[in-house]
Protein backbone atom coordinates (compact mmCIF):
# COMPACT_ATOMS: atom_id res chain seq x y z
CA UNK A 1 0.00 0.00 0.00
CA UNK A 2 1.25 3.39 -0.67
CA UNK A 3 1.87 5.54 2.55
CA UNK A 4 -0.38 8.10 3.47
CA UNK A 5 0.89 11.52 4.79
CA UNK A 6 0.41 11.78 8.52
CA UNK A 7 -1.04 15.39 8.19
CA UNK A 8 -3.54 15.71 5.28
CA UNK A 9 -3.85 12.15 4.76
CA UNK A 10 -2.72 11.93 0.77
CA UNK A 11 -1.15 9.09 -0.29
CA UNK A 12 2.51 9.64 -0.65
CA UNK A 13 4.14 7.42 -3.72
CA UNK A 14 7.50 9.82 -3.85
CA UNK A 15 10.51 8.36 -2.10
CA UNK A 16 12.32 11.30 -0.83
CA UNK A 17 15.41 9.46 0.60
CA UNK A 18 16.05 5.56 1.34
CA UNK A 19 18.44 4.88 4.12
CA UNK A 20 18.27 1.28 4.51
CA UNK A 21 17.26 -0.44 7.69
CA UNK A 22 18.90 1.30 11.09
CA UNK A 23 18.58 0.77 14.56
CA UNK A 24 17.46 3.68 16.68
CA UNK A 25 19.94 6.77 16.50
CA UNK A 26 19.97 7.02 20.42
CA UNK A 27 19.68 3.45 21.08
CA UNK A 28 23.46 3.08 22.63
CA UNK A 29 25.19 -0.34 23.50
CA UNK A 30 26.53 -1.76 26.28
CA UNK A 31 29.24 -4.95 25.99
CA UNK A 32 27.13 -7.20 27.75
CA UNK A 33 24.11 -6.59 24.79
CA UNK A 34 26.28 -7.22 21.91
CA UNK A 35 25.38 -11.10 22.48
CA UNK A 36 21.68 -10.22 22.05
CA UNK A 37 19.88 -9.44 18.93
CA UNK A 38 19.86 -5.53 17.85
CA UNK A 39 16.47 -4.37 16.54
CA UNK A 40 16.39 -2.21 13.57
CA UNK A 41 13.67 -0.57 11.42
CA UNK A 42 13.27 1.39 7.84
CA UNK A 43 14.62 4.50 7.68
CA UNK A 44 12.65 5.66 4.60
CA UNK A 45 11.20 9.59 3.58
CA UNK A 46 8.54 10.22 1.33
CA UNK A 47 7.33 13.38 0.71
CA UNK A 48 3.67 15.11 0.43
CA UNK A 49 2.97 15.65 -2.48
CA UNK A 50 0.02 17.74 -1.47
CA UNK A 51 1.28 19.65 1.94
CA UNK A 52 4.96 19.16 1.11
CA UNK A 53 5.32 17.42 4.47
CA UNK A 54 8.80 15.44 3.96
CA UNK A 55 8.28 12.24 6.41
CA UNK A 56 9.50 8.89 7.60
CA UNK A 57 7.62 5.86 5.75
CA UNK A 58 8.05 3.68 8.78
CA UNK A 59 8.45 4.49 12.13
CA UNK A 60 8.61 2.69 15.52
CA UNK A 61 6.31 3.74 18.59
CA UNK A 62 7.94 6.74 20.64
CA UNK A 63 8.35 4.42 23.58
CA UNK A 64 10.83 2.41 22.06
CA UNK A 65 12.83 5.39 20.90
CA UNK A 66 12.65 7.48 24.08
CA UNK A 67 13.40 5.19 26.88
CA UNK A 68 14.13 5.83 30.24
CA UNK A 69 18.01 5.61 29.30
CA UNK A 70 17.66 8.05 26.61
CA UNK A 71 21.44 9.33 26.31
CA UNK A 72 20.83 12.87 25.19
CA UNK A 73 21.58 15.73 27.20
CA UNK A 74 21.54 18.52 25.93
CA UNK A 75 24.09 20.44 28.52
CA UNK A 76 26.77 18.54 27.08
CA UNK A 77 27.20 21.92 24.22
CA UNK A 78 28.20 24.86 25.90
CA UNK A 79 27.05 26.30 22.42
CA UNK A 80 23.74 25.09 23.05
CA UNK A 81 23.19 26.61 26.88
CA UNK A 82 24.87 30.24 25.42
CA UNK A 83 21.75 29.69 22.13
CA UNK A 84 19.41 28.82 25.29
CA UNK A 85 20.08 32.00 27.50
CA UNK A 86 19.94 34.11 24.55
CA UNK A 87 16.53 33.01 23.84
CA UNK A 88 15.04 33.19 27.43
CA UNK A 89 16.31 36.93 28.04
CA UNK A 90 15.16 38.07 24.57
CA UNK A 91 11.68 36.18 24.78
CA UNK A 92 11.35 37.56 29.03
CA UNK A 93 11.59 41.15 27.52
CA UNK A 94 9.92 40.37 24.16
CA UNK A 95 6.93 39.34 25.94
CA UNK A 96 6.96 40.71 29.02
CA UNK A 97 7.25 37.51 31.26
CA UNK A 98 7.42 37.79 35.33
CA UNK A 99 6.62 35.66 38.48
CA UNK A 100 2.63 35.80 37.02
CA UNK A 101 3.19 34.45 33.90
CA UNK A 102 3.57 30.92 33.20
CA UNK A 103 6.04 29.00 30.98
CA UNK A 104 5.65 24.96 29.41
CA UNK A 105 8.83 23.80 27.76
CA UNK A 106 7.82 20.62 25.41
CA UNK A 107 10.99 18.27 25.58
CA UNK A 108 12.36 19.55 28.27
CA UNK A 109 15.47 17.10 28.24
CA UNK A 110 17.57 18.19 31.20
CA UNK A 111 16.56 21.40 32.23
CA UNK A 112 19.40 23.13 30.21
CA UNK A 113 16.83 25.86 28.82
CA UNK A 114 14.07 26.27 31.39
CA UNK A 115 16.74 26.75 34.75
CA UNK A 116 17.20 30.09 33.10
CA UNK A 117 13.77 31.08 33.56
CA UNK A 118 13.97 29.45 37.57
CA UNK A 119 16.72 31.94 38.16
CA UNK A 120 14.22 34.70 36.73
CA UNK A 121 11.57 34.00 38.81
CA UNK A 122 9.52 33.00 35.90
CA UNK A 123 6.97 29.92 36.85
CA UNK A 124 7.63 26.87 34.68
CA UNK A 125 6.96 23.37 33.81
CA UNK A 126 8.65 20.92 32.22
CA UNK A 127 7.26 18.11 30.09
CA UNK A 128 9.37 15.32 29.20
CA UNK A 129 9.12 11.66 28.80
CA UNK A 130 12.66 10.20 29.96
CA UNK A 131 13.18 9.66 33.26
CA UNK A 132 17.13 9.95 32.81
CA UNK A 133 16.45 13.48 31.79
CA UNK A 134 14.32 14.39 33.55
CA UNK A 135 16.16 13.67 36.77
CA UNK A 136 18.84 15.94 35.84
CA UNK A 137 16.03 18.96 35.69
CA UNK A 138 14.72 18.24 38.67
CA UNK A 139 18.19 18.34 40.26
CA UNK A 140 17.83 22.26 39.27
CA UNK A 141 14.41 23.19 41.47
CA UNK A 142 12.16 22.35 37.59
CA UNK A 143 9.09 20.78 37.85
CA UNK A 144 8.88 18.04 35.35
CA UNK A 145 5.53 15.85 34.08
CA UNK A 146 7.06 12.57 32.84
CA UNK A 147 4.94 12.32 30.32
CA UNK A 148 4.57 12.79 26.15
CA UNK A 149 2.68 15.86 25.13
CA UNK A 150 -0.21 16.22 22.63
CA UNK A 151 -4.06 17.42 22.89
CA UNK A 152 -4.61 14.88 26.02
CA UNK A 153 -2.26 16.13 28.31
CA UNK A 154 -2.56 19.60 27.01
CA UNK A 155 -6.60 19.48 28.31
CA UNK A 156 -5.56 18.05 31.47
CA UNK A 157 -3.24 21.15 31.99
CA UNK A 158 -5.93 23.70 31.11
CA UNK A 159 -8.93 21.80 33.30
CA UNK A 160 -6.26 22.65 36.09
CA UNK A 161 -6.04 26.71 35.16
CA UNK A 162 -2.45 25.98 33.91
CA UNK A 163 -2.37 26.85 30.10
CA UNK A 164 0.95 29.18 29.36
CA UNK A 165 1.84 32.65 28.24
CA UNK A 166 4.61 31.04 26.41
CA UNK A 167 5.37 27.37 24.95
CA UNK A 168 8.59 26.66 23.86
CA UNK A 169 9.43 23.43 21.66
CA UNK A 170 12.94 23.26 20.56
CA UNK A 171 14.13 20.31 18.19
CA UNK A 172 10.84 18.19 19.48
CA UNK A 173 8.26 19.16 16.34
CA UNK A 174 10.34 16.66 13.87
CA UNK A 175 9.91 14.27 16.71
CA UNK A 176 6.36 13.76 17.59
CA UNK A 177 4.47 10.78 15.57
CA UNK A 178 1.25 12.64 15.32
CA UNK A 179 1.73 16.01 14.43
CA UNK A 180 -1.98 17.49 14.00
CA UNK A 181 -2.65 16.14 17.64
CA UNK A 182 0.64 17.58 19.21
CA UNK A 183 -0.18 20.85 17.04
CA UNK A 184 -4.13 21.00 18.45
CA UNK A 185 -2.25 20.24 22.03
CA UNK A 186 -0.01 23.23 21.87
CA UNK A 187 -3.45 25.66 21.05
CA UNK A 188 -5.53 24.22 23.97
CA UNK A 189 -2.58 24.66 26.42
CA UNK A 190 -2.25 28.44 25.38
CA UNK A 191 -3.43 31.49 27.19
CA UNK A 192 -5.54 33.65 24.39
CA UNK A 193 -2.68 35.96 24.22
CA UNK A 194 -0.12 33.24 24.51
CA UNK A 195 2.38 32.85 22.48
CA UNK A 196 4.58 28.88 20.75
CA UNK A 197 8.08 29.32 19.66
CA UNK A 198 9.30 26.26 18.02
CA UNK A 199 12.49 25.52 16.72
CA UNK A 200 13.59 23.06 14.23
CA UNK A 201 16.00 22.34 10.82
CA UNK A 202 15.05 23.71 7.96
CA UNK A 203 14.37 21.67 5.45
CA UNK A 204 15.46 23.73 2.57
CA UNK A 205 18.93 23.81 4.52
CA UNK A 206 18.93 19.90 4.50
CA UNK A 207 18.65 19.77 0.77
CA UNK A 208 20.83 22.24 -0.41
CA UNK A 209 23.56 20.94 2.15
CA UNK A 210 23.30 17.34 1.36
CA UNK A 211 22.33 17.21 5.69
CA UNK A 212 20.84 13.82 5.64
CA UNK A 213 22.37 12.60 8.43
CA UNK A 214 19.83 14.58 10.37
CA UNK A 215 17.51 12.13 9.32
CA UNK A 216 16.79 9.17 11.68
CA UNK A 217 14.10 7.40 13.35
CA UNK A 218 13.06 10.03 16.31
CA UNK A 219 12.33 12.47 13.21
CA UNK A 220 9.49 11.58 11.94
CA UNK A 221 8.78 15.03 10.31
CA UNK A 222 11.38 17.37 8.24
CA UNK A 223 9.90 20.77 8.40
CA UNK A 224 9.66 23.89 5.63
CA UNK A 225 7.92 26.57 6.49
CA UNK A 226 4.86 26.21 3.79
CA UNK A 227 4.33 23.00 5.71
CA UNK A 228 3.97 24.05 9.11
CA UNK A 229 2.06 26.95 8.16
CA UNK A 230 -0.75 24.64 7.40
CA UNK A 231 -0.60 22.27 9.68
CA UNK A 232 -0.48 25.41 12.12
CA UNK A 233 -3.80 26.75 10.14
CA UNK A 234 -5.60 23.36 11.02
CA UNK A 235 -4.92 23.64 14.82
CA UNK A 236 -6.50 27.14 14.70
CA UNK A 237 -3.21 28.76 14.83
CA UNK A 238 -1.32 30.88 12.85
CA UNK A 239 2.34 31.90 12.44
CA UNK A 240 3.36 35.74 13.40
CA UNK A 241 7.07 35.91 12.85
CA UNK A 242 9.65 33.59 12.11
CA UNK A 243 13.89 33.45 12.50
CA UNK A 244 16.38 32.26 10.46
CA UNK A 245 19.19 30.54 13.04
CA UNK A 246 22.63 29.04 12.09
CA UNK A 247 21.69 25.66 15.01
CA UNK A 248 21.80 22.38 13.25
CA UNK A 249 22.93 23.70 10.02
CA UNK A 250 20.04 25.94 9.99
CA UNK A 251 16.78 26.15 11.93
CA UNK A 252 13.70 28.15 11.86
CA UNK A 253 12.45 29.65 15.12
CA UNK A 254 8.59 30.49 14.66
CA UNK A 255 6.74 32.09 16.37
CA UNK A 256 2.49 31.09 16.27
CA UNK A 257 -0.36 32.13 18.25
CA UNK A 258 -4.30 31.21 18.43
CA UNK A 259 -5.58 32.67 14.92
CA UNK A 260 -7.76 35.20 17.03
CA UNK A 261 -4.58 36.57 19.23
CA UNK A 262 -3.29 40.50 18.76
CA UNK A 263 0.02 39.89 17.29
CA UNK A 264 0.93 41.39 14.48
CA UNK A 265 2.40 39.43 11.68
CA UNK A 266 6.05 40.04 10.77
CA UNK A 267 6.89 40.69 7.14
CA UNK A 268 9.70 37.93 7.31
CA UNK A 269 6.73 35.65 7.08
CA UNK A 270 5.69 35.99 3.65
CA UNK A 271 9.17 37.10 2.97
CA UNK A 272 10.20 33.53 3.86
CA UNK A 273 7.09 31.96 2.47
CA UNK A 274 7.71 33.29 -0.75
CA UNK A 275 11.84 32.24 -0.85
CA UNK A 276 10.64 28.62 -0.54
CA UNK A 277 8.31 28.75 -3.28
CA UNK A 278 10.90 30.56 -5.21
CA UNK A 279 13.36 27.79 -4.44
CA UNK A 280 10.76 25.51 -5.65
CA UNK A 281 9.84 23.73 -2.22
CA UNK A 282 5.92 23.52 -3.60
CA UNK A 283 7.46 21.81 -6.65
CA UNK A 284 7.73 17.86 -7.09
CA UNK A 285 11.07 18.66 -8.83
CA UNK A 286 12.55 20.00 -5.82
CA UNK A 287 12.35 16.82 -3.64
CA UNK A 288 13.77 14.42 -6.63
CA UNK A 289 17.48 13.34 -6.45
CA UNK A 290 18.53 13.59 -2.92
CA UNK A 291 18.88 9.88 -2.96
CA UNK A 292 22.14 10.13 -4.91
CA UNK A 293 23.07 13.62 -3.11
CA UNK A 294 23.71 11.63 0.15
CA UNK A 295 25.41 8.72 -1.66
CA UNK A 296 27.97 11.33 -2.73
CA UNK A 297 28.75 11.63 0.66
CA UNK A 298 28.33 8.72 1.85
CA UNK A 299 30.87 7.80 -0.68
CA UNK A 300 33.62 10.81 -0.12
CA UNK A 301 33.47 9.70 3.36
CA UNK A 302 34.44 5.88 2.90
CA UNK A 303 37.36 6.73 0.39
CA UNK A 304 38.68 9.49 3.04
CA UNK A 305 38.72 6.27 5.72
CA UNK A 306 40.04 3.84 2.78
CA UNK A 307 42.37 6.15 1.97
CA UNK A 308 43.83 7.04 5.09
CA UNK A 309 43.95 3.20 6.16
CA UNK A 310 46.10 2.47 3.18
CA UNK A 311 48.43 5.33 4.08
CA UNK A 312 48.65 4.13 7.45
CA UNK A 313 47.17 7.28 9.13
CA UNK A 314 44.81 7.44 12.06
CA UNK A 315 41.40 8.12 12.19
CA UNK A 316 39.28 8.87 15.50
CA UNK A 317 35.70 10.16 15.75
CA UNK A 318 34.41 12.84 17.92
CA UNK A 319 31.24 13.47 19.07
CA UNK A 320 28.78 9.96 19.43
CA UNK A 321 25.84 12.18 17.79
CA UNK A 322 22.53 10.91 16.75
CA UNK A 323 23.76 12.36 12.95
CA UNK A 324 27.03 10.35 13.34
CA UNK A 325 25.01 7.29 13.36
CA UNK A 326 23.09 7.93 10.51
CA UNK A 327 25.73 8.89 8.82
CA UNK A 328 28.11 5.62 9.98
CA UNK A 329 25.41 3.11 9.38
CA UNK A 330 24.22 4.27 6.13
CA UNK A 331 28.20 3.91 4.67
CA UNK A 332 28.48 0.29 7.00
CA UNK A 333 31.63 1.92 8.45
CA UNK A 334 32.59 -0.17 11.71
CA UNK A 335 35.72 -0.19 13.97
CA UNK A 336 38.12 -1.17 11.95
CA UNK A 337 38.05 1.84 10.00
CA UNK A 338 37.47 4.25 12.95
CA UNK A 339 38.46 1.97 15.98
CA UNK A 340 37.12 4.68 18.63
CA UNK A 341 34.83 7.87 19.00
CA UNK A 342 35.50 10.32 22.05
CA UNK A 343 32.14 12.37 23.87
CA UNK A 344 31.89 14.42 26.95
CA UNK A 345 29.05 12.90 27.51
CA UNK A 346 29.49 10.90 30.49
CA UNK A 347 26.04 8.77 29.68
CA UNK A 348 27.46 7.65 26.27
CA UNK A 349 31.10 6.83 27.47
CA UNK A 350 32.06 3.16 28.02
CA UNK A 351 29.00 2.25 25.79
CA UNK A 352 29.28 1.39 22.06
CA UNK A 353 27.79 3.41 19.04
CA UNK A 354 24.12 1.41 17.52
CA UNK A 355 24.93 -0.67 14.49
CA UNK A 356 28.43 0.00 13.98
CA UNK A 357 29.26 -0.99 17.13
CA UNK A 358 32.11 1.53 17.41
CA UNK A 359 33.55 1.99 21.00
CA UNK A 360 32.63 5.59 22.88
CA UNK A 361 35.16 6.79 25.06
CA UNK A 362 36.03 9.46 26.90
CA UNK A 363 37.59 12.86 24.78
CA UNK A 364 41.18 11.90 27.15
CA UNK A 365 41.17 9.32 24.90
CA UNK A 366 42.61 11.10 22.12
CA UNK A 367 45.27 12.83 23.72
CA UNK A 368 46.69 9.06 25.00
CA UNK A 369 46.31 7.84 21.34
CA UNK A 370 47.05 10.92 19.05
CA UNK A 371 45.36 9.68 15.85
CA UNK A 372 46.28 11.50 12.95
CA UNK A 373 42.87 12.73 11.88
CA UNK A 374 39.51 12.97 14.09
CA UNK A 375 36.17 12.79 12.30
CA UNK A 376 33.90 15.52 14.12
CA UNK A 377 30.57 13.90 13.45
CA UNK A 378 28.33 16.66 15.23
CA UNK A 379 29.53 18.77 12.11
CA UNK A 380 27.11 21.88 13.45
CA UNK A 381 29.22 22.79 16.86
CA UNK A 382 32.41 21.78 14.69
CA UNK A 383 33.91 25.66 15.74
CA UNK A 384 33.38 24.64 19.06
CA UNK A 385 34.90 20.92 19.04
CA UNK A 386 38.25 22.72 16.80
CA UNK A 387 38.31 25.25 19.46
CA UNK A 388 38.33 22.29 22.37
CA UNK A 389 40.64 20.15 20.52
CA UNK A 390 42.83 23.29 19.52
CA UNK A 391 46.26 21.69 21.65
CA UNK A 392 45.83 18.42 19.76
CA UNK A 393 46.00 20.21 16.05
CA UNK A 394 49.05 22.34 17.75
CA UNK A 395 50.66 18.60 17.78
CA UNK A 396 49.52 18.05 14.09
CA UNK A 397 45.86 16.10 14.26
CA UNK A 398 43.99 17.24 11.56
CA UNK A 399 40.04 17.92 12.10
CA UNK A 400 37.18 16.51 9.07
CA UNK A 401 34.10 16.89 8.68
CA UNK A 402 32.02 14.41 6.08
CA UNK A 403 28.60 16.52 5.43
CA UNK A 404 28.16 18.27 2.90
CA UNK A 405 31.62 16.68 1.39
CA UNK A 406 34.51 15.89 3.20
CA UNK A 407 36.63 18.83 4.44
CA UNK A 408 40.31 18.79 6.37
CA UNK A 409 40.87 21.39 8.41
Amino acid sequence: MTPRCRHCATPMPRLFLDLGHAPPSNAYLSAESLSEPEMTFPLRLRVCDDCHLVQTEDFAEADKLFAHDYAYFSSTSKSWLDHAARYCATATERFELGHNSFVIEVASNDGYLLRNFVAANVPCLGIEPTDSTAAAAETQGIPVLREFFGAALAGKLKNEGRCADLIIGNNVYAHVPDINDFTLGLAIALKPQGVITLEFPHLMRLVEQRQFDTVYHEHFSYLSLIAVSRIFAKAGLRIFDVEELPTHGGSLRIYGCLETAQHTASPRVDALLAEERARGMANAEFYDGFQARAEAVKNGLLRFLLDAQRDGMTVAGYGAAAKGNTLLNFAGVQPDLLPFICDAAPSKQGKLMPGSHIPILPPEALTQRRPDYILILPWNIASEVRNQLAPLAAQGAKFVTAVPEVRVE
